[in-house]
């Protein structure tokens, strides 16, 4: 009995702690200090797309042309490719800005044997066709469905025809499912994720990363990856492809 009582008392006191003024008043400052920091996070990140309308967004190499090509519309929300571009010919950029460190988010899906990409550090000039003349390309393509045998460094989630990408196919989403990719670029590290994961990560402009433009993809792309800034740009590969909750931050 004595037992039962003390244990009582002992669940008395813990209670009475924990609803002391003292432990609720910090319970609140910490909720608030959480609540600041992720209204501070968030407020880092720049939207590039809002969903309603393509502010900002235009053509490759149409500076004095304000909005989408013919080849994009806003759907749902989203941004669209339609498909009507190719090898050459119409990409997208957001001309309101250049960036150079920074992070980079975005939510994708493309149709069956689609192809596109995301390119950062474009440079615009009229001896360049396409933004991959000059600017690095994050990898996006229906990797299992592609008609044509796909080599490592085209693969999704990898630095296109420069870095191979570390996924397992088993984690890739169905065609037609949503997929996060993320970019975050320093001049000491760059490092791309899909779907949360981390598929590859180089040093710029390095011993290494010199060799493979020398010798790979690029070799007769003099000005490739040179840009240490540039804008960020949306591929139309000929495939219906939609993007949305574009947003960066810089670093």
């Amino acid at each position: 009995m004595k037992k039962i009582i003390l244990s009582v008392f002992t669940v008395s006191a813990l209670m009475a702690c924990k609803n002391s003024p003292e432990n609720s008043e910090n319970e609140s400052e910490v909720k608030a200090e959480a609540k600041k920091e992720q209204s501070s996070e968030e407020e880092e990140w720049q939207y590039l797309f809002n969903g309603e309308n393509a502010d900002g967004w235009r053509a490759y190499n149409e500076e004095d042309r304000a909005g989408l090509p013919d080849g994009w519309i806003i759907e749902d929300g989203t941004l669209k490719s339609l498909g009507k571009g190719g090898d050459i010919g119409g990409d997208i950029v957001y001309g309101e800005e250049e960036f150079g460190e920074f992070e980079l988010y975005l939510e994708w899906k493309i149709s069956p044997e689609g192809n596109s990409g995301v390119f950062y550090h474009v440079v615009e000039d009229e001896k360049y066709d396409a933004p991959y003349f000059a600017a690095p390309e994050y990898q996006i393509i229906d990797q299992l469905g592609f008609p044509q045998e796909l080599a490592s460094w085209q693969s999704i989630g990898g630095d296109y025809g420069m870095y191979d990408p570390e996924y397992n196919e088993d984690d890739l989403k169905e065609i037609g499912e949503w997929n996060s990719s993320r970019i975050r670029f320093t001049n000491e590290k760059v490092t791309y994720w899909l779907n949360g994961e981390k598929t590859l990560e180089f040093e710029p402009w390095s011993e290494d990363w010199q060799k493979r433009k020398e010798e790979g993809k690029w070799k007769d792309f003099p000005d490739y990856g040179k840009a240490k800034s540039g804008l960020i740009g949306l591929q139309d590969h000929g495939s219906f492809t939609w993007f949305r909750n574009i947003k960066i931050k810089k670093l």
